[in-house]
């Protein structure tokens, strides 16, 4: 419902300001330019769904590979204390513990459409714990801020789409997004459990928690002693050796359990095509609407009076124009996806605005969608403080964000 009023208010917006244009400034070529674009971002839509095919078989025939070869599994015992503790209400050794880590494991590996049915899988299952039908629990309110604070290892999409863009190394954003990410979920969990009275001062939650913590800040503080384009180099090379580690352990593990990898991942991949044309319809649906307000100058105007309010604080606004995609990714995901595109298509994959955009997609996850999903599929209707723990946790990711690409590509 939420993307209905969007798309339905930029086609409004964008007439509105064509009619102010073509009446008041005599501007005879902006209808034309309007139209011109709807066809235009047809195209691009289509061309960016069928380069999204071959990926998405490939890293769900992956996945499936390490499902059968007991990594997820694996993974699932050695998290199992850390979310004994930040989910109390689940007992112990549930089989929802189990739906929730491959939910959480989809989404780090930027598998979204993978996510879904894993997480309403989940949902389901707290659903059945959940003593007040009508109302989200603790643990549902959890388990949401996770998903929508959006951690992501492996944003395989969005390295796709950089490199359907043209980016001279599509991989450089690899390392950016991680870190704001995670100071996104931990900003989440941080808030959620002061609002749930959860104690992370133990020693579970800080041996879990300090260890990840310590890592990302060495890994932040080795960067950030390098140049910008020493942080380009090294970014790069290990994003792609981390990629192809994960590949191969997911085909070790799938060896060792003497599991058939390759039909294992045909049977994955099968889901792929699947996939990449399911989403045609809706990412020309949103790509069409911001093609049209941006054709007619709504766009310039939007991002100029930000420019204008952040000078006036006396900060630099070359972030602005990435701005569109961190607004609209609490809303929509294809719709901050369509935005990420566009500001890729308008200032180049690596230009700072196109990195950015790339960082703001990954760095948290749509809260509102998720929500309406999610507690929707179980007839959830108080949501009590999911929404401001979630969209606290996406300003965190979005400031996190800007502070890491001025880091890693300012000039």
């Amino acid at each position: 419902m939420v993307l209905n009023y969007i798309w339905i208010a930029f086609f409004l917006i964008a007439f509105v300001i064509a009619c102010i244009r073509l009446i008041f400034m005599g501007d005879t070529e902006v209808f034309p330019a309007i139209m011109n674009s709807t066809f235009e971002t047809s195209k691009t839509a289509f061309e960016i769904s069928l380069g999204l095919t071959g990926v998405l078989s490939l890293w769900l025939g992956v996945m499936r590979i390490g499902e059968k070869g007991g990594v997820v599994n694996a993974l699932a015992r050695a998290l199992g204390p850390l979310f004994a503790k930040l989910f109390p209400e689940i007992p112990r050794n549930h089989p929802v513990i189990g739906n929730i880590f491959m939910n959480i494991s989809a989404n780090m590996l930027g598998l979204d459409n993978a996510a879904t049915p894993l997480g309403l899988k989940a949902m389901e299952g707290l659903q059945e714990i959940n003593p007040k039908k009508d109302t989200a629990s603790n643990s549902m309110i959890m388990f949401l801020v996770l998903n929508t604070s959006g951690l992501t290892i492996l944003p395989v999409s969005i390295l796709v789409y950089r490199a359907t863009q043209g980016a001279a190394q599509p991989t450089d954003v690899f390392l950016p997004i991680l870190l704001a990410t995670f100071a996104s979920t931990m900003a989440g969990i941080i808030i959620t459990s002061a609002v749930q009275r959860i104690n992370l001062l133990n020693r579970v939650v800080l041996f879990y928690l300090g260890g990840l913590s310590l890592a990302i800040a060495a890994l932040a503080y080795g960067f950030s002693l390098l140049s910008s384009a020493e942080m380009e180099v090294w970014g790069v090379n290990v994003a792609n050796i981390l990629l192809f580690l994960i590949i191969a352990i997911f085909l070790g593990a799938g060896i060792r359990k003497r599991v058939n990898v390759y039909e294992a991942f045909v049977e994955g991949a099968k889901g792929g095509f699947e996939t990449a044309v399911r989403i045609i319809p809706y990412l020309v649906a949103i790509l069409v609407a911001i093609g049209v307000f941006r054709a007619s100058g709504a766009m310039d105007w939007l991002i100029d009076g930000a420019a204008w309010l952040v000078r006036q604080t006396g900060c630099d606004a070359d972030w602005v124009g990435a701005l569109p995609t961190a607004l609209m990714k609490p809303l929509s995901g294809s719709g901050a996806r369509g935005m990420m595109v566009d500001a890729m298509t308008t200032y180049g994959a690596d230009s700072f605005i196109g990195r950015l955009s790339c960082i703001f997609q990954g760095s948290t996850d749509t809260t509102f969608y998720i929500l309406a999903v999610y507690f929707g599929s179980v007839g959830v209707r108080h949501t009590r403080h999911a929404v401001t723990c979630g969209l606290l946790a996406d300003l965190a990711g979005i400031v996190a964000a800007i502070f890491v690409c001025y880091m890693f590509f300012g000039n």
